[in-house]
C-alpha cells in the first residue's frame, strides 16, 4: 500500500472550519440555545402541512429551477424571475457569488469582525481576503472600505445588520459608498436579518439594487422565517449576476421540502410579522436591561446583542453554559447572544448581572 496521500490544494492549509453555534446541553438544569441566531418559534402556519406533503416524494429529485418559489419571490419583491437565484441558505449563495467573481489573485473585501464564513469561502476559492476593521462603535467603516479598493477587488460584502455586532449602516453613508465603488466591482448587501430592522434610515437593499447593476442582495429563510434546518436562501441581482449564480449552484441543492416550506412561509407573512415584532420587543428589553447593568451594548437591529468582553469572553460563555444558556463566544473579542425564549433570556441576563459586578 502506498504511503503517499492525495495532493490537496495548498489554499486549504490554515483555513478554519466553520464553527456553528454550540448546541444546548442536556446536562444542566435547563438548556436554552442562544448561540445560532435561530428563531425560537415553531414553523409558521401551513409550513408543516407543505413539508409533510413534500416528504411523500423523497424518491424524486426536487425542482432544480425552484419554479414555484422563484415565481413567489418575483411577485413578493416586484422583480423579474431572471433576477433571482436560490441556494442552500444565504451563505450558500454567498459562496456561489465568490465562485462566479473571484479566483487566485483577486480580492474579496468585507468588514471585520463580520460574518465568519466570509474569510472561509473567500480562501476556498483561492481569492485573497481583505478585512477592514469596524469603527470603534462596531459599525462598518465604509470610507475605509472604499479607500481599500484596488484594481484586484472583485467583490465586497456589506453585512447589514452586521453579524455579530447587530449594527447597521444607514442610507446616506451606504449610497455614498456605492457611488465610490467602481461599476465592475460587485457589492453584496447581506441582509440575512432584514426583517428585524426598525431603524427607518436603514435602506432596503432591494430598492438600491434596482438602478445599480453591481449591487446584489442576499436574503434567507433561516432567521426570521424559522427554516434554518431546511437551508434555503436567495439572491436578487441583475441578470448577468443572477445567471452566474444559477451556473454555480449545486444541482438540486435546495430540497423540495425547503422550496415548499419557503412558499408557505411567504404566504404566512402576517403571522411572521407578529412573531418578529415580539422578538424585537424582547430585544429592546434585553438591551435596555444590559445597559442598566452597566454594559456597553451597540445598538442592534438584528435578533441578537453583542457584548465586547476581550480576554473575559470565554469565561463569560462558560458562566452562561453553567447556568443553562449557550451563547456564541468569539475568543478574545466578545459574545453574541441570540434573542430567544424569555426564560432563556432571563437566565442570560442574570449571568450578565453577576458577571458585571465582578468586573
Amino acid at each position: 500500500m502506498s504511503e503517499t496521500s492525495p495532493k490537496l490544494r495548498a489554499e486549504l492549509e490554515g483555513i478554519p472550519t466553520y464553527k456553528p453555534g454550540k448546541p444546548a446541553s442536556a446536562d444542566g438544569p435547563v438548556a436554552y440555545k442562544l448561540s445560532s441566531n435561530e428563531n425560537p418559534y415553531p414553523p409558521l402556519p401551513g409550513v408543516m402541512e407543505s413539508v409533510t406533503a413534500a416528504a411523500l416524494n423523497f424518491n424524486r429529485y426536487p425542482d432544480m429551477a425552484c419554479t414555484g418559489l422563484m415565481n413567489e419571490l418575483a411577485e413578493r419583491f416586484g422583480v423579474p424571475v431572471s433576477h433571482l437565484a436560490t441556494g442552500t441558505g444565504s451563505v450558500g449563495v454567498a459562496q456561489q457569488l465568490i465562485q462566479a467573481t473571484a479566483g487566485p489573485g483577486d480580492e474579496v473585501m468585507y468588514a471585520w469582525r463580520s460574518f465568519e464564513a466570509y474569510p472561509i469561502i473567500t480562501r476556498i476559492s483561492g481569492a485573497t481576503p481583505v478585512q477592514v476593521p469596524l469603527t470603534p462603535g462596531d459599525v462598518h467603516d465604509l470610507d475605509a472600505m472604499a479607500d481599500a479598493i484596488t484594481d484586484r477587488t472583485r467583490l465586497i460584502f456589506v453585512c447589514n445588520p452586521n453579524n455579530p455586532t447587530g449594527t447597521v449602516v444607514r442610507r446616506a453613508e451606504l449610497e455614498r459608498f456605492l457611488d465610490r465603488v467602481p461599476g465592475d466591482v460587485l457589492v453584496v448587501l447581506d441582509e440575512a436579518y432584514r426583517e428585524f430592522i426598525r431603524d427607518m434610515d436603514v435602506p432596503d437593499g432591494v430598492q438600491l439594487y434596482r438602478d445599480r447593476p453591481n449591487v446584489c442582495v442576499l436574503r434567507t429563510f433561516s432567521k426570521a422565517y424559522g427554516l434554518a434546518g431546511l437551508r434555503v436562501g436567495f439572491a436578487i441581482a441583475h441578470e448577468p449576476v443572477a445567471a452566474a449564480l444559477r451556473k454555480t449552484a449545486v444541482p438540486f441543492g435546495v430540497s423540495q421540502l425547503a422550496q415548499d416550506a419557503a412558499i408557505a412561509s411567504l404566504r404566512a407573512e402576517d403571522e411572521l410579522l407578529g412573531r418578529v415584532g415580539s422578538l424585537v420587543g424582547e430585544r429592546t428589553r434585553v438591551a435596555d436591561t444590559l445597559r442598566a447593568q452597566g454594559w456597553t451594548v451597540p445598538e442592534t437591529q438584528a435578533n441578537f446583542v453583542w457584548l465586547r468582553l476581550g480576554e473575559r469572553t470565554l469565561d463569560f460563555a462558560a458562566a452562561c453554559d453553567q447556568a443553562g444558556v449557550v451563547v456564541r463566544p468569539f475568543a478574545g473579542e466578545g459574545v453574541r447572544i441570540t434573542i430567544g425564549e424569555t426564560e432563556g433570556n432571563d437566565i442570560f441576563l442574570k449571568v450578565a448581572e453577576g458577571f458585571r459586578k465582578e468586573l
